[in-house]
């Protein structure tokens, strides 16, 4: 069932480069892992029936790399051994309406989370500024675990820039945990955040109301190739889906831009080269 749901999608629909002497009009298998972040060896055993019980997180990545409908996707968690995801648990799919529109943005660095701000898609550009994405995995995959005890970003702050991020950060998991109380990974996250970051108890105990949102502000970036770039994160919620999209941008004709540019093509240049 996966090796006909990949030969169906186009390369150019998913964002994989075509050389000219491409022969296969689908994904080929590499491309396919790649999309959803496991190893070509695995999917090989997935696609033999030589693995039979792949994670729900696998599941997922795969409907989502393959553009699923519904219930093609509800299929595959079937065939997985997993009853497709209820309204009580955090959703973690990108619809294909909100595909299109982050297609729309494929030169412009985007990362994409769940309600738990555990990472769902960046894109090629998001990793060329940032830092490729693309080994996370576990609690690596958390934004909360990252910059409370994750290793240094690249994003500049100050202690108190910092200090607001990380307790609006955990100000909204709290949230997201009263609107999914049966969400049993959701409360596995919480327990781990607890048990790896000291500073979460605190925060997630705080009486103290978390500091305003800040949807909408400017970010200091030193790319280790480039230097430091300013730029605006403007994060978009999409409420149905319960999602929380990153956009990073610079004001054109501005040295942040020219530095934005040059970071994107430094970081995504291999892509370009003929399979």
């Amino acid at each position: 069932m996966v090796r006909h749901w990949r030969d169906r999608v186009a390369p150019s629909d998913v964002g994989v480069p075509v050389g000219r002497r491409r022969r296969a009009t689908g994904l080929r298998r590499e491309e396919l892992a790649g999309l959803a972040g496991i190893s070509a060896d695995y999917l090989t055993r997935l696609e033999q029936g030589r693995a039979t019980t792949p994670s729900a997180q696998v599941v997922e990545a795969l409907a989502r790399a393959l553009r699923l409908a519904d219930p093609e996707r509800d299929l595959l968690y079937r065939l997985a051994g997993h009853a497709p995801p209820g309204l009580d648990v955090v959703p973690s799919r990108i619809t294909p309406s909100v595909q299109r529109l982050l297609d729309r943005l494929v030169d412009t660095p985007v990362v994409v989370y769940d309600a738990t701000w555990t990472l769902v898609t960046a894109n090629a550009p998001y990793d060329a500024v940032m830092g490729s994405t693309t080994a996370w995995s576990g609690i690596e995959r958390n934004a909360i675990w990252r910059n409370l005890a994750g290793p240094p970003s690249r994003v500049v702050h100050t202690a108190q820039e910092r200090a607001d991020h990380e307790a609006r950060l955990v100000a909204d998991l709290r949230l997201t945990a009263s609107r999914y109380p049966a969400d049993r990974s959701l409360r596995r996250l919480v327990a781990e955040l607890s048990a790896r970051c000291p500073r979460f108890d605190e925060l997630w105990d705080s009486q103290a109301p978390p500091p305003l949102p800040d949807l909408s502000k400017r970010k200091v970036v030193d790319h280790p190739a480039v230097g430091r770039i300013t730029l605006d994160c403007d994060t978009l919620l999409v409420a149905t889906d319960d999602l929380r999209i990153g956009v990073y941008t610079a004001e054109p004709g501005t040295e942040d831009a020219q530095r934005l540019a040059l970071a994107v093509v430094l970081g995504t240049q291999s892509l370009a080269s003929p399979l």
